[in-house]
């Protein structure tokens, strides 16, 4: 499958967002969005847990769209410890949206890390709206560093056995209340060394199983 990369910058409310469109002549699924790890310790758009996530869902079908928080790369402004960083990625979703000539168009939001943080509230600003995400996927969830909101039930959510960034138990603590499962990928640290191609298939295969009806 060959995959096309467009970089360009956006008008965000801080100024220039830098994105990045990843996208093939595939018959489409729906748009996704990824998000990635703190800006401040290294992350950006490129980051390998980002890269790969991008690259699923290319292969699952969708528009994959990526843009670096403020201060990283080509986006203007400066961190703003997940706040201000919400209402670029808003806009980065009209952007999306706009781009794909429906508003309803299926929405994937996948996040790495701080990015978690970021898109849990974002998701939750998205369902004030009406205009709610079709589905979360979180991998390496920042809870216990950074306040993550809850999240919709059928959230998929990915965590290492050994993460020593952010604990498992941490994530345990954060979606035991919302009774939301946890897949655990033994043996995998918080940036998935050597355990990315497991990271793939957790996604494809959960996108490809039959959803239960109740």
């Amino acid at each position: 499958m060959s995959v096309r990369t467009e970089k360009y910058l956006l008008d965000g409310p801080a100024g220039k967002i830098e994105i990045a469109l990843d996208d093939t002549q595939a018959p489409k699924q729906g748009i996704a969005l990824v998000a990635h790890p703190h800006p401040l310790l290294g992350g950006t758009m490129d980051s390998k847990v980002v890269h790969t996530l991008t690259r699923t869902f290319v292969h699952l079908g969708y528009r994959v769209f990526r843009a670096n928080f403020r201060g990283v790369g080509k986006s203007a402004g400066e961190h703003d410890h997940g706040w201000g960083e919400q209402d670029d990625l808003l806009a980065v979703i009209d952007h999306m949206r706009a781009q794909s000539s429906c508003v309803h168009v299926p929405l994937v939001l996948a996040g790495f890390s701080f990015g978690t943080f970021v898109l849990s509230h974002v998701a939750q600003r998205l369902a004030q709206k009406g205009t709610a995400a079709q589905r979360l996927v979180f991998v390496g969830t920042a809870t216990g560093r950074w306040a993550v909101a809850h999240v919709p039930e059928d959230t998929l959510v990915i965590h290492g056995e050994l993460d020593d960034v952010v604990p498992l138990s941490s994530v345990y603590d954060w979606a035991r209340p919302q009774e939301l499962p946890v897949i655990v990928v033994p043996d995998a640290g918080h940036f998935f060394h050597r355990k990315l191609h497991v990271l793939k298939r957790i996604i494809t295969e959960y996108w490809h199983a039959p959803k239960i009806i109740s």
